[in-house]
Formats: structure tokens, C-alpha cells, sequence
């Protein structure tokens, strides 16, 4: 499972990178070209969008590298460290396209026509709409926050550059101060999905406790032991894209050593079973 989910990674952040060199080109080129501030944020997007598939091919293949003397629990938390470069070079660049748009808001735009930067736009949607469908199919299967990152940006490419193709159709009518707008617009959005992406890794980072969800479903497997009078304590780690996860249970006092070591052992093992969780340490508490 965890081969597979690295190698489809892998190749999520392969063709992220070709797609978006490619976009990055034709986007600035035109975007320059026809002195669109939509365009040209546009193209400093799939830059970033560039940086965010790299980011996602070193982290996933860190991450990939088992465990260790040094790294007893693996490599796992590569994937959040990466993520948080990600969630920061967004909030830079949509910082730097937030100043420029308005600068050019306040003192006009210079924005030509042309069918072209329509035809780029058009290009840029599809081209993104197909690496959010695949990438979005392989993030949900195994629920990498690399891979999400990935997915919101090709998500808010879409989206962006809808809004993109909008303004420059809208200066065939002299409105080229929409352009600035859209570009402001933009800005915004990046800094946005940046935040989102830099919180989630840092609460991962900083030993966020495991969902809610899955806490509840080792409290339905600890029940089904008739031998636990009570789970005291339930706390984790996280540990990659797993947790490892620490239950402390109540017991009769008269139970012998062996058998309540042996039922601590059926524990882990159930809970193990769970696919948030990593390993499972029982400890048990004699009342």
C-alpha cells in the first residue's frame, strides 16, 4: 500500500512539474506580451504551482524512505515540512501579485487585446482541469496532504484563469480596469489557499491529536473486550500521514500480569488495523 501511494505521488508531482513548466511559459510570454496584470499573476501562479510539484516529488520521495536507526518511526513527516514550504511561497507570491494589481488599479492598465491570451486561457483551463481530476482521484485514495496541496492548486488554477479568459474578453469593451480586479482577486485566493495549507501542516508539525472519528472507533474496539472496565486515557502523535497512538486501559487489579499483557497485545492489534494509525502503545492501569 504504502509502495503505491509514493510511486502514484511521485507521479502526480512528475506531471504537475512538465504541465505547469509548460503553462509558466506560454502564460508569461503572452501575459507580458499584452501587458495583462491577470495573465502575468496568472504565470507567477504556475510558477508557484511549479515550486508546489517539486516540493511534493522531494517530500513524497523523503518521506518514502522507512525507518531507521536514527528515524525510528520513518521519514513521514517530510510530507508536512514540504507542504509548509508550499503554504508559505503561496502567501510571498500572492503577496507580490496583491501590490502589483493594485498599483496598476490606481495608475491604469496598458492591457492589449488579443485572441491569443483568449486561446492561453482556454489552454490553461483544460490542461489544469485534467491534473485536478487525476490528482484529486489519487489524493482521496490516500489521503496525502502533499497531494491536496497539489489539488487546490490546480483546483484554483481553474478558477483563476476562468476569471482570467472573463477580463480579457471584457477589454475588447475598454473595461481593462477589470483586469487589475482579477488580479487582486487572485492574489487573494493564492494567499488564502496558502494559509489553509501552512495551518494544516503546522498543527500536524506541532503533534495535532488524532480526528475525532478515529479516537471513536478505538473506543468501539476497546468495548468489545469484556476484560476492560475503562479506557482512561487515549493520546497520539502523528507520525507522516499515520498516528502513533497511546491508549491507557483500566483493568481488574486481580488479573495476572500475562493476561493482562496478553489482552493489551489483542488491543494493539485491532487498533493497528486502523488506517490513520501507525502503532499502538496500550499501557494498563490495574483498579
Amino acid at each position: 500500500m504504502d509502495d503505491t501511494r509514493f510511486s502514484q505521488t511521485k507521479k502526480v508531482g512528475v506531471l504537475g512539474i512538465i504541465g505547469n513548466i509548460f503553462l509558466l511559459v506560454i502564460k508569461g510570454f503572452i501575459g507580458f506580451s499584452t501587458h495583462s496584470q491577470a495573465m502575468i499573476a496568472d504565470s507567477f501562479n504556475s510558477a508557484g504551482d511549479i515550486f508546489a510539484s517539486l516540493m511534493t516529488f522531494i517530500g513524497n520521495k523523503i518521506s518514502s524512505v522507512p525507518n531507521d536507526d536514527g528515524h525510528n518511526f520513518g521519514h513521514g513527516k517530510a510530507e508536512y515540512i514540504f507542504s509548509l514550504f508550499i503554504g508559505i511561497s503561496m502567501i510571498l507570491v500572492a503577496l507580490k501579485l496583491l501590490i502589483d494589481a493594485i498599483q496598476t488599479l490606481i495608475y491604469g492598465s496598458n492591457l492589449e487585446f488579443s485572441w491569443i491570451l483568449v486561446a492561453v486561457c482556454i489552454i490553461t483551463i483544460l490542461t489544469k482541469l485534467a491534473l485536478f481530476i487525476y490528482s484529486n482521484h489519487v489524493a482521496k485514495k490516500f489521503d496525502n496532504i502533499l497531494l491536496k496541496a497539489n489539488v487546490k492548486d490546480h483546483r484554483n488554477d481553474c478558477i483563476i484563469t476562468s476569471f482570467t479568459l472573463i477580463s480579457s474578453l471584457l477589454s475588447l469593451k475598454g473595461w481593462n480596469y477589470f483586469d487589475s480586479i482579477v488580479g487582486i482577486g487572485i492574489a487573494i485566493w493564492i494567499g488564502y489557499t496558502g494559509i489553509e495549507i501552512f495551518v494544516e501542516s503546522y498543527n500536524i508539525l506541532m503533534d495535532v491529536s488524532v480526528d475525532i472519528n478515529t479516537q471513536n472507533l478505538i473506543l468501539d474496539i476497546a468495548k468489545r473486550f469484556s476484560d476492560i472496565h475503562k479506557v482512561l486515557n487515549i493520546s497520539s502523535t502523528p507520525v507522516g500521514y499515520k498516528y502513533i497512538i497511546f491508549i491507557t486501559i483500566a483493568v481488574d487489579g486481580n488479573m495476572t500480569t500475562f493476561n493482562s499483557h496478553k489482552l493489551a497485545d489483542n488491543l494493539e492489534v485491532e487498533v493497528n488495523k486502523l488506517s490513520k494509525v501507525y502503532k499502538t502503545i496500550v499501557h494498563v492501569e490495574p483498579i
